[in-house]
């Protein structure tokens, strides 16, 4: 994980859930499929974000879309994928993924980094376990 002005980005692994799920029945051969790769954290995106391409290469299905405002106030439709198996530093959530262009970095947002208990230090430009919960990962049930 590295920041970069104030950037901060991570390694992250996402597989293909329902692959997951069709070997563990036995419907499937072959491995899940996956990817390694970074995104940017930001705890002004609600969502996972992935770009098109790796979306393709992960083989997930379009389950329906959202309207997206942009930095610059826009709205814009975007496609939602069905679920991946995300990892972030040792962390494994499941999360339905929202398409980005190629041209724009993945984006990890607040639901993922909530969800696996992750927060931004800003100061060192990275992610680290929620300091309120001194024993580990833990969540919150009502």
């Amino acid at each position: 994980m590295h920041g970069e002005m104030g950037r901060v980005t991570t390694p992250i692994r996402a597989e293909n859930w329902l692959d997951t799920e069709l070997r563990a029945i036995g419907a499937r051969k072959e491995e899940p499929r996956r990817l390694e790769t970074d995104a940017l954290v930001d705890t002004g995106a609600v969502k996972l974000y992935l770009r098109a391409s790796l979306i393709q290469q992960l083989g997930l299905r379009p389950i329906g879309q959202i309207t997206s405002r942009t930095m610059s106030a826009r709205s814009e439709v975007r496609r939602v994928f069905s679920l991946v198996s995300l990892e972030i530093l040792g962390r494994t959530g499941r999360f339905d993924v929202v398409e980005l262009p190629d041209s724009l970095p993945n984006v990890v947002g607040q639901i993922p980094l909530e969800d696996l208990d992750w927060v931004v230090d800003c100061r060192n430009q990275r992610l680290i376990p929620n300091p309120e919960h001194k024993h580990g990962e833990l969540t919150d049930e009502f």
